[in-house]
């Protein structure tokens, strides 16, 4: 039996750049969409090198909303999470808290952040402050709900094993619920950690994609990130959680 060659990753990653780049002046040209509605790729790349009001060009312009973008982010990443792990632990110790908190914890995600992130804009200013707790607001939910899932979805046999050892509370929980939680607690990591805002839009079509583009790349760093991590600290599972 013939074995197919297995194709490395870079070309396949290149192969659906190419397809996506044809299906977008291909639907361009078949529709005759102006460049309000949908600019070329080579005006979206050309949009880089244009230079703005003090003579920066826009790829350096860019390239600094992208770090401050990605600073807030991850403060933002940093204190959802923390947020959700706390609420997490509190649910999995007390049934009584979780009854009486989970339903507004879900009644906050049903709010559209469209309509929360003027509000915290007012509230907090326009500081880097108010970006990172909007980033905060949308990472907390999924760390929550999985990490509660997470702590429960022990071995049944491993928990009544450390019972008949006398194990503690405590132990229990940091030596069998909270490793058994973790491959939980890096898939809603990964999803959350997708979470960010462009810092720059503008009317312009092309600066736009270009702007969305810069905002696609930075969340992809921060997904990669987090898979790095989740590889050397639960590399040990095999099982990939339901979200």
């Amino acid at each position: 039996m013939t074995i197919a060659p297995r194709v490395p990753f870079a070309l396949r990653s290149l192969a659906i750049l190419v397809a996506i780049a044809a299906i977008w002046e291909g639907a361009k040209a078949l529709f005759a969409l102006p460049s309000y509605q949908l600019p070329h790729l080579h005006e979206i790349a050309l949009d880089f090198l244009r230079e703005g009001a003090g003579g920066e060009r826009w790829v350096w312009i860019m390239a600094q909303n992208a770090g401050y973008t990605a600073l807030e982010s991850l403060i933002g990443f940093a204190l959802g999470g923390v947020t959700g792990l706390v609420l997490a632990v509190t649910f999995a110790q007390s049934r009584w808290l979780e009854r009486g908190l989970l339903p507004y914890v879900v009644a906050s995600q049903t709010v559209p952040i469209l309509a929360i992130a003027p509000m915290v804009v007012v509230w907090l200013g326009t500081s880097w402050f108010s970006k990172a707790v909007i980033a905060a607001y949308l990472t907390f939910f999924p760390v929550t709900v999985n990490m509660s899932r997470g702590l429960r979805a022990v071995d049944p046999d491993a928990l009544a094993l450390m019972r008949a050892l006398s194990a503690s509370s405590r132990q229990i929980f940091f030596k069998l619920r909270f490793p058994a939680s973790l491959p939980y607690l890096f898939t809603a990591l990964r999803i959350s950690a997708t979470v960010n805002a462009a810092q720059y839009y503008n009317w312009r079509p092309a600066n736009l994609w270009a702007a969305i583009l810069v905002s696609a790349v930075i969340g992809i760093v921060f997904y990669r990130a987090v898979a790095v991590v989740e590889r050397r600290v639960v590399g040990w599972s095999r099982v990939v959680p339901a979200v």
